[in-house]
């Protein structure tokens, strides 16, 4: 799940897909089949979120990004409150597969990028 929920973060910029056109519900994640691949991928992403709190890898920014503490604390706490359920219904996942996940890697800067809504990664693109 790791670097399917990183690709789908990735194409949430809206400077890329565009203002009011990225978002997307809980329940639209294939959070596993069983109850322990669901909690294990749960944990995942509330990890994932402590770290982005706790200013991981935030000096490489070239700027101090000024609401997202906060958006990072609400976040969390609706992973945290909610209720892994069985996708059994078949509607679409959120989360890009493989293939897209992997074509948006840039190795030299370990991001991922909204490839190929982006001409590349978001460090080797800045001017």
């Amino acid at each position: 799940m790791g670097l399917r929920f990183a690709a789908l973060l990735a194409l949430q910029d809206q400077n890329v897909m565009g203002r009011g056109a990225v978002g997307f519900d809980l329940e639209d994640i294939d959070w596993g089949a069983s109850p322990e691949e669901r909690a294990r991928n749960k944990d995942f992403v509330l990890r994932v979120t402590d770290l982005a709190l706790n200013r991981h890898r935030w000096n490489e920014l070239d700027y101090e990004p000024a609401f997202t503490a906060d958006h990072l604390r609400r976040f969390h706490a609706m992973v945290t409150a909610y209720t892994l359920t069985s996708r059994d219904d078949g509607s679409p996942m959120a989360l890009p597969g493989h293939a897209e996940a992997a074509m948006a890697s840039c190795t030299r800067h370990r991001v991922l990028s909204a490839l190929p809504h982006w001409e590349g990664c978001v460090f080797c693109t800045a001017g």
